[in-house]
């Protein structure tokens, strides 16, 4: 299921959970401990005094109260003290008890605030990599929804080199675990029966002088049609030898949008989903242009988004949460569905 990192009030946001950065009293504090605190009202407090605090790592769940959502889950961050005494592996441990603790209580999605990067002080770039480390692996194996809320764009950083390097290719070029099984095999099998001559020649050479020549008629030019976005997408998952969860989990995409895709041979996705399968299938830049011309897109030296997405391709550097990242600093929309 998918990460999103989106920028909103995490009080605001209609999940099942929202985690709250709290200290280990439990007992409110400032910051976003505090905006949940006042968000939920008194009885939300009444609650936290009869769970006797939280140790830093662990997490505890309560109701909501006035929160649209149904639980909060407290947690508690390390304090920064320079990086050597286990912040990392704390603060690591914060995010995965939280996420353990809102599957156990068969919440869909879930809403985090950046752990430890307000008032205890752990450096702000290093705690989004902890974050989005620690949530990708986690939603690469479970069925859940996480967002990640940043509040406003100064509680929000990507390295300064990366960050340079992204402006300038800009500027260059800115204006020149539910896997169905039965659908793959069928599909295969298919592929087995098939004379050579029907099946889809990825490597082909031009085609032959006949098939260039105008149709007789619009029925005959509709008998021509290319092979779909759909058809190329399943073609090449079987190709790289994944399944289809772990396709889509590595897309950042939904089941239920992959399986729309997947049983409808004209589906159309949209751009950020069809470059998310482009991304998830590490294809060669060729490759990802050929896929997304099947949904009817192109990569456009015009737009900041295509810019960014080919910079990491043309890098190698498949990595869709690192893209989301890049792409979020730059206020484009992400990748996934």
């Amino acid at each position: 299921m998918p990460l999103f990192i989106v920028r909103n009030d995490i009080t605001r946001m209609e999940v099942d959970a929202i985690v709250n950065a709290a200290n280990e009293s439990l007992l409110g504090g400032g910051g976003v401990d505090g905006a949940i605190h006042r968000a939920a009202g008194p009885k939300l407090l009444e609650e936290c005094r009869a769970l006797g605090g939280c140790a830093t790592g662990q997490a505890k769940l309560t109701g909501a109260y006035r929160l649209p959502a149904k639980y909060v889950i407290h947690t508690v961050g390390p304090v920064w003290r320079g990086g050597g005494a286990g912040e990392r592996e704390l603060l690591t441990s914060a995010y995965r008890s939280s996420l353990e603790l809102a599957l156990a209580n068969r919440c869909e999605s879930v809403a985090f605030p950046l752990l430890s990067a307000g008032a205890y002080g752990y450096p702000r770039d290093q705690a989004l990599r902890v974050a989005v480390d620690t949530i990708a692996a986690f939603v690469l194996c479970q069925e859940i929804t996480v967002y990640l809320v940043i509040y406003d764009r100064a509680s929000y950083s990507i390295g300064e080199k990366l960050f340079a390097d992204i402006a300038a290719s800009i500027d260059d070029q800115y204006v020149e675990r539910h896997t169905d099984r039965r659908w793959e095999q069928s599909r295969r099998a298919l592929a087995r029966r098939l004379p050579p001559d029907v099946l889809w020649e990825a490597e082909s050479s031009s085609p032959p002088m006949a098939a260039c020549l105008p149709p007789e008629s619009l029925e005959e030019a509709l008998g021509k049609l290319d092979e779909s976005f759909s058809q190329m997408l399943l073609r090449k998952i079987d190709e790289a030898g994944l399944t289809d969860a772990q396709c889509y989990k590595k897309a950042n995409i939904d089941r239920k949008l992959f399986s729309k895709i997947r049983s409808n041979v004209w589906y159309k996705p949209s751009k950020p989903t069809a470059m998310a399968f482009a991304v998830a299938l590490e294809l060669p830049m060729g490759e990802a242009r050929e896929l997304l011309e099947k949904a009817g897109y192109a990569f456009s030296h015009a737009s900041r988004f295509d810019i960014i997405v080919e910079y990491f391709i043309a890098r190698q550097n498949y990595n869709i949460f690192e893209i989301n990242e890049a792409l979020f600093a730059f206020d484009q929309p992400l990748l996934g569905g």
